[in-house]
């Protein structure tokens, strides 16, 4: 709810020219990332972004919320990068050199650990203050009264000066740049009543309101400590998938000689060693070697592809099983990896321009707040002759009367409970803005491996296959990881059939597995290898292994993915919530179009690279679409940071469950479902709670204005509203079981039809 543009000099700050961190690129400009640890929220990346294009000379001011940092460019030699630090810290920002490892952990763990520290103070000093009140409520007169607001205005002050300093700041740097924010009437009224009560205090008078300012930061401090732990919960997908970029290569040259090379000397045309079980480092096509290779960054697709000479790969995917030598076409910031990174940040700053109801409210809210208390100091000034006492007295009680408590817990208060409900239905919760997007949506966009499958390949029946048959097979396949392999060999097991004795086995990357078989060569692999025909296949779209004897006629395997639990129910109660169900995998296109078929999905895409996924996206957002994107892989990080809203499950990559909003934990899809209804009743609480506090202040307001309320009953009034306001967000706990009641049920009945199919097919 807050911009936090704060200056905070220290480690990391620039002590020399900027000039040294430019970078010049390709087409003869120059570069500069900058990291700013202010940026707190969408209004932040407005300030920034439009106060550099006030820089005449840059031809691209950018900035990315995720990895708070800003990148500019220009093209003018003579141009003095300094300036931009300089225009950045005008607008109250610290500019520093930016770190990737240090854009992670680090800045946030510090926050957390002020607020923290923050927290503890302020509840340490309302504690105490409040004790020592009780005395002076119950009718302490004289000097035993001084006494005591003296002792308590010992605690309160060097409290509020360093556990409302997170306030202080943000309103400050807002006011430099004659923008506002929810902080400011906050710390005015903080201050206000502080001073008030010290000016009581001193002149031995009644009222003194320090436990008042010091309860007030305590209970503002909870829910900003909070809301940035919610926040800061997930580290960027941006900074996973820079681990996945090489440091450097294993170059092989002329002379057969191996060097290491880091990635800035490698150059297009290098020969490049990639061993079994190392990350690709470099795009470029296989000049020799055969090789399973794990290509799910850029097909999500758990089966690996079989590489040899001529075939290209890309920076990032996995080299299984066999040694290949790779020719250098592209590296470091021209590879595919590199691309997605980009793609990454660019979708994730996209994200962040979204703007919170309560920001949209608090843009309206913090400027009347000031009017209402400017009338009311001005009106009292004018009615007793100038008594400043008086006056001021009133204008206080505006100010804690209307703070935002109430306003600033309509929206987290409704997003814990419903992060709860949600918790206790398998999704996990990222990001408490999702929740509000999540309402808005209109369409849904599934992948298809691992996201409405599980990606568990199964042996199907294509034809007769004999007993003997398959226990060869899974004695060869005893010994590989390949995944077909492993789902042969699982299938047979289930089966009750013991593995063949096998021989000699021997792994041929990119082919298969051979060995020996009562002294007959037997093999298990590809269908070319294997020597069967594709005119065999009954099901073509399906991957396939063959197994070949010899002196027999080879025998196919074929093998299909699982669909998750409450699939099916799960797509036909987003159906009939009005929204439009699609389709988008990087598969291929049998596979796709059949669990397409099954699930009654009628839009689908098959073989699309993350590149269109995201295009696709963006495309529809353009359109006008909210889309909800639902995916596992690292190819579906992009579409998943640029939907507008998102999840993952809890088998997704690290960097797709980072990249989305939710993660559902169980096998089942059902929670997609049951979170999208959570979250269109949870918006329409925040709305409510809006309107409570709303209704609060048009109350409250007139009466405070008038004279009638004190400090003192102006805080309690203040507390009660916020009651209110966290009392119908609990009442989403009441919806908890009717939503999951009326899922049970469909799920229940989908179930007993599949298997009434089943045994209609049987």
């Amino acid at each position: 709810m807050s911009c936090c543009g704060v200056r905070t000099e220290g480690e990391g700050a620039f002590t020399g020219s900027a000039a040294l961190w430019a970078k010049q690129t390709d087409d003869g400009c120059f570069q500069l990332t900058l990291s700013v640890p202010g940026m707190h929220c969408a209004a932040c990346i407005t300030t920034l972004e439009k106060g550099l294009r006030e820089i005449s000379e840059l031809k691209e001011a950018r900035v990315n919320f995720t990895l708070r940092q800003v990148r500019v460019k220009w093209c003018d030699a003579d141009f003095d990068p300094d300036e931009v630090v300089r225009k950045i810290a005008d607008l109250g920002y610290e500019a520093r050199p930016f770190d990737p490892e240090a854009a992670g952990f680090a800045r946030d763990d510090a926050e957390a650990r002020e607020l923290l520290r923050a927290l503890a103070v302020a509840g340490f000093a309302a504690g105490n203050i409040m004790m020592l009140s009780i005395s002076v409520w119950a009718g302490a007169e004289g000097a035993t009264r001084d006494f005591f607001h003296w002792i308590s205005a010992l605690i309160a002050l060097p409290a509020v000066a360093y556990a409302g300093r997170p306030f202080f700041r943000s309103a400050w740097a807002a006011l430099s740049q004659a923008r506002m924010n929810m902080d400011v009437p906050i710390s005015l009224a903080v201050l206000t009543a502080m001073f008030m009560s010290l000016y009581q205090t001193i002149n031995s008078q009644q009222h003194a309101y320090f436990d008042a300012a010091v309860s007030l930061l305590f209970f503002l401090l909870i829910g900003r400590y909070l809301d940035h732990r919610m926040r800061a919960r997930a580290r960027s997908a941006v900074t996973q998938l820079m681990a996945l970029s090489a440091n450097g290569a294993t170059v092989l040259g002329d002379d057969g000689e191996k060097r290491f090379l880091p990635i800035a000397s490698l150059e297009p045309g290098m020969l490049v060693l990639v061993a079994p079980g190392e990350r690709i480092p470099v795009d470029g096509l296989v000049e020799e070697g055969r090789s399973d290779v794990d290509t799910s960054l850029i097909t999500g697709e758990s089966n690996p592809e079989r590489i040899a000479r001529g075939d290209r790969v890309y920076a990032g995917a996995t080299n299984l099983t066999g040694p290949l030598k790779v020719r250098l076409m592209s590296a470091g910031e021209d590879t595919f990896l590199a691309e997605m990174i980009r793609l990454m940040a660019a979708a994730e700053k996209n994200q962040s321009a979204y703007v919170r109801l309560a920001d949209r409210l608090a843009g309206y809210y913090a400027p009347a707040v000031h009017v209402l208390a400017a009338i009311t100091l001005g009106g009292w000034l004018y009615v007793t002759g100038f008594n400043w006492p008086v006056s001021l007295l009133h204008a206080v009680s505006v100010l804690i009367i209307t703070c935002p408590c109430a306003l600033g817990l309509a929206v987290p208060a409704v997003q814990v409970v419903a992060a709860g409900v949600l918790f206790r239905a398998g999704m996990m919760v990222k990001d408490g803005a999702a929740l509000e997007r999540l309402a808005e949506i209109d369409t849904v966009v599934f992948d298809k491996t691992g996201t409405l499958t599980l990606g568990q390949l199964q042996l199907i029946d294509t034809g007769p296959v004999s007993t003997e048959s398959l226990a060869i097979a899974a004695g060869l396949a005893a010994g590989s990881s390949h995944p077909l392999s492993k789902a042969l060999a699982r299938a047979v097991k289930e089966r009750g059939i013991a593995p063949a004795v096998v021989t000699h086995v021997e792994e041929h990357p990119g082919r298969g597995l051979s060995g020996l078989w009562r002294g007959r060569k037997a093999r298990l692999g590809a269908l070319a290898w294997c020597g069967a025909d594709e005119a065999q296949l009954k099901a073509p779209d399906m991957p396939h292994l063959a197994l070949a004897i010899e002196g027999r006629k080879p025998v196919l395997f074929a093998f299909r993915d699982t669909l998750r639990p409450g699939a099916r129910e799960t797509i036909e109660r987003l159906k009939e919530a009005g929204l439009r169900i699609e389709l988008l995998s990087g598969d291929r296109e049998g596979p796709v179009r059949a669990v397409a078929r099954e699930l009654g999905i009628e839009r689908w895409r098959a073989g699309w690279s993350p590149q269109e996924k995201l295009a696709y996206i963006e495309g529809m957002a353009k359109a006008g679409s909210k889309v909800l994107m639902v995916g596992d892989g690292i190819n579906d990080a992009p579409a998943l940071a640029a939907g507008h809203v998102s999840m993952a499950p809890s088998t997704a990559s690290d960097i797709g469950r980072t990249a989305a909003h939710f993660v559902f934990l169980s096998e089942s899809l059902h929670p997609v479902w049951f979170s999208h209804a959570v979250a269109r009743r949870a918006r329409r609480l925040m709305l409510q709670n809006f309107g409570l506090a709303i209704i609060y202040n048009v109350i409250a307001v007139p009466v405070a204005m008038l004279g009638y309320a004190s400090p003192l009953f102006a805080a309690i009034a203040m507390s009660a509203s916020s009651i209110v306001v966290v009392s119908n967000a609990l009442r989403l706990s009441l919806a908890e079981r009717q939503l999951k009641r009326g899922f049970s049920l469909r799920e229940g009945a989908g179930q007993a039809e599949q298997h009434r199919q089943s045994r209609k097919a049987a």
